[in-house]
């Protein structure tokens, strides 16, 4: 049986990075290509810059902030908002043409995770121009694409950034004072520019790609608190679709081999970011505690790893854009003689306190106790998905195997990579059950009694485990056993003012729609999570484009039948000899159709529906699991007197953690033989 402990190090040898390519990938381009495009033309006719209705920064300023369990004035307090075109002179998206780790510099949003991962990409110039896909800067729309759970999906923005600058008229008149109560002065001076932006920002003058990304990402997730904490794997494994694991420093078996296999490959097939606890304070009582200049709880990313004149060392980045490591190699240090100034070319570095430091490679193992490792994927690698909802015991109970398992079965040895994940609950966290889950599974070929792998594990209550392996042709069975804690910080039944239940609908939406990708997802009427499954837009243009094609073909075979009785009529009348006069006889034909019954119709009203042309059905709100406060304050009044009970508070809205006993999981689909099966795994294709 395989150790957890040991590390299996694999190199897929590529030579550019690159995203995931899944059958979705092409048309997730295309499409939001085509997005970015049709809101452009339309823009332009109307004579407007594009406003994004979905994510709205100046109108909807607290959906587009806070979840529903944050207060309106906590932790962020943005002063302004404003377009790139207002806060730079001239915007460009990438300055110089390409992405540079440089670029990032943190905002007020605990997203260090998030920055951290997007310096480690950016090592890749065209990785990162693959997932900003497109845009058009004088409209204002940005068109990006991520992946999340099991699909590339398109998320488009409009240019709209908070800004931490009040408007003139809000200052006091001692802040107006210090620029001679001259408000063009003020505006000119202290309103643009990237130093102005509340949130993230880039380190070159003028840049906007960091920003706008991060703003897309928050969108993808509900809102910017959604962003607060998180790992940088993650965060890698949506931008680019790799797959990410855990490691910890003291786990690796042999530095000399993890530096050779690992490090080294760095921006080739895989990326690093690196991070260490918090410290405490417990003892000596300070704030803020450094270790030679480097936080614990913060993310840095693993730019690259270089070996010079038998030294090896690792160039890493603050996301902060500053603060850096003030140890051995650091800038401006002793070691730092006039023998080794030379070798800063082949290191990419120069001094300055813009966050990016070089460390040798035993002091960087020894300062940062975890690395996160992220890898990447081509066109030579095959995915193969399937997610389902999984019913859990409820606790107290055993920890032990047998809730789920899968089978797959390969046809030729092959590279493995499987990977057993949750689902990405970021966006509807504030709603999510109260459990944290830990998981593991072993690796058994058919025919044998011993497993042959199991899961790497790292740290607990990871979004995913995986195993990378090589597998010889055969059938294999992968055994799950699934731990879980229940969370006391996370309030049991909270209750929200009832002037949030159209931010909770956003939510349960998206939960909904995550949740719809398991294969025994309830689908059925009843479903509580069914029904707040949009109508996609999509589906309605489809349907209707169905409906116009066959009005197209009936109306092309009637004329054809017309044409074809004409030309028979034309055929007998030359057929005929006519010595005298002709006549000819016009027939006007009239088919009587009976009008069809408008779909809104319905036997229980009496009739259709008034007003309602489009045909679209009506919908009665007790039919739906939807939170109309109005229909639940009625429904809950009635019960109070019918019962004697006294009557709930009717503005305010209590959300029920149900499914505390379900788990969504990524699962595979070759050749299962069970309806339990589940798991994710990735291998090359070499047939």
């Amino acid at each position: 049986m395989a150790t957890t402990t040991t590390l299996k190090t694999i190199s897929f040898v590529q030579q550019q990075p690159s995203l995931l390519v899944t059958s979705e990938l092409e048309k997730a381009i295309e499409d939001c290509k085509k997005k970015v495009a049709r809101i452009a033309r339309d823009c332009r006719v109307k004579n407007r810059k594009f406003r994004d209705l979905e994510f709205d920064l100046e109108g909807d300023k607290n959906r587009c902030l806070w979840g529903v369990l944050t207060k309106r004035g906590d932790g962020f307090a943005p002063a302004d908002v404003h377009r790139v075109t207002q806060i730079f002179d001239n915007p460009e998206f990438f300055v110089g043409g390409k992405p540079d780790s440089n670029d990032i510099v943190q905002g007020a949003l605990g997203d260090c995770w998030f920055l951290s991962a997007l310096a480690t990409v950016s090592n890749a110039p065209e990785l990162v121009k693959t997932f900003c896909v497109d845009r058009d800067e004088q409209v204002g729309i940005y068109g990006f694409i991520f992946f999340r759970d099991n699909s590339w999906e398109t998320v488009v923005i409009d240019d709209l950034l908070f800004t931490r600058v009040p408007k003139w008229e809000e200052l006091t008149k001692a802040e107006q004072e210090l620029y001679h109560f001259d408000k063009n002065r003020y505006n000119t001076s202290a309103r643009t520019g990237g130093k102005t932006l509340y949130f993230a920002s880039s380190g070159s003058l003028g840049e906007t790609w960091v920003p706008l990304i991060e703003k897309a990402y928050a969108k993808l997730h509900g809102n910017y608190s959604h962003l607060n904490g998180g790992y940088t794997c993650e965060a890698i494994e949506d931008l680019t679709g790799g797959v990410s694991s855990f490691l910890q420093t003291k786990d690796i078996l042999d530095t000399g081999k993890f530096w050779s296999e690992e490090l080294l490959r760095a921006n080739k097939d895989r990326l690093f970011a690196c991070s260490f606890n918090d410290l405490s304070n417990a003892r000596n009582g300070l704030d803020k505690i450094r270790v030679q200049g480097l936080f614990g709880g913060h993310a840095y990313s693993v730019l690259r790893a270089v070996e010079c004149k038998g030294k090896r060392f690792v160039v890493v980045r603050n996301p902060w854009g500053k603060t850096e490591w003030t140890g051995p190699w650091s800038d401006g240090s002793k070691e730092w003689t006039k023998e080794w100034l030379g070798v800063l070319d082949d290191l990419g570095h120069v001094f300055g306190d813009d966050g990016q430091f070089v460390m040798e490679y035993k002091d960087w193992l020894d300062c940062f106790s975890h690395i996160d490792r992220t890898i990447l994927f081509d066109s030579s690698w095959i995915m193969s998905s399937q997610w389902l909802r999984v019913p859990c015991r409820p606790l107290p109970t055993a920890w032990s195997y047998g809730d789920v398992s899968f089978t797959f079965t390969l046809p030729a040895p092959t590279m493995a990579i499987i990977v057993l994940s949750r689902l990405d609950d970021r966006y509807f966290r504030d709603i999510s059950d109260r459990s944290m889950w830990n998981l593991n599974f072993v690796l058994v070929k058919e025919g044998e009694k011993e497993p042959i792998a199991e899961s790497v594990h790292a740290v607990f209550w990871s979004r995913s485990v995986d195993l990378e392996i090589e597998l010889e042709a055969g059938k294999y069975f992968v055994y799950v056993r699934i731990d879980r804690q229940l969370d006391f910080y996370t309030e049991y039944e909270p209750t929200i003012d009832d002037w949030m239940l159209r931010k909770l609908s956003y939510i349960m939406t998206a939960r909904a729609k995550s949740r719809s990708i398991a294969s025994n997802f309830d689908r059925t009427h009843h479903s509580a999570h069914a029904n707040f499954i949009p109508t996609q837009l999509d589906s309605l243009m489809d349907r209707d484009y169905k409906e116009y094609q066959k009005e197209q073909e009936r109306k092309a075979k009637e004329e054809a039948e017309q044409k074809a009785k004409e030309a028979a009529e034309t055929k007998a009348k030359k057929a005929e000899t006519i010595t005298t006069t002709t006549t000819t006889t016009v027939v006007q034909t009239v088919k009587k159709v009976k009008k069809p019954k408008p779909e809104s119709e319905t036997k229980a009203g009496g009739g259709a529906v008034k007003g309602n042309e489009a045909g679209v059905p009506s919908r009665n709100a007790r039919l739906f699991n939807v939170p109309d406060h109005r229909y639940q304050q009625e429904q809950e009044w009635t019960l109070a007197a019918n019962s004697g009970t006294d009557a709930p508070d009717p503005t305010k809205y209590t959300i029920t953690r149900t499914d505390d006993d379900d788990l969504y999981l990524d699962s595979l689909e070759d050749n299962c033989d069970c309806e339990e099966c589940m798991g994710r795994m990735a291998h090359p294709d070499h047939n």
